[in-house]
């Protein structure tokens, strides 16, 4: 019989507050340490916030990424200058003057359950 480590799967709740309204959903991202995407969920908006689960993740570093979808076209509406127009944040709540800040410091390890709150910038 072979011995082999198992390890625990953990459930992570993201709540994203400061939603300007209930309109449209929250599209997520979840990467993990290498920067690649390895889900994608979409959230539904009441009383200004939304609560996502993310299940049986292994334990380890991973960054998050939203944006507020108001109007429902998949798509991180910009001005003209590429400012968003809709809402948006990243794990660990950073933000960086102009533009996202290094995608390093998006990370957080998991090593339980765990909950977490974003917060969205207009």
């Amino acid at each position: 019989m072979i011995s082999g480590h198992i390890q625990k799967q953990c459930n992570l709740e993201i709540g994203i507050t400061n939603l300007r309204n209930d309109k449209g959903i929250i599209m997520l991202q979840l990467f993990n340490e290498n920067e690649v995407v390895i889900r994608q969920e979409k959230g539904l908006i009441k009383e200004n916030e939304c609560s996502i689960i993310l299940k049986d993740l292994d334990p380890c570093r991973y960054a998050i990424r939203f944006f507020h979808d108001e109007n429902l076209n998949g798509i991180l509406e910009t001005n003209k200058m590429g400012i968003p127009t809709e809402g948006y944040g990243f794990s660990n709540n950073v933000y960086g003057m102009f533009g996202p800040k290094p995608f390093r410091d998006w990370l957080y390890k998991i090593k339980d359950d765990k909950k977490i709150v974003l917060k969205t910038k207009y």
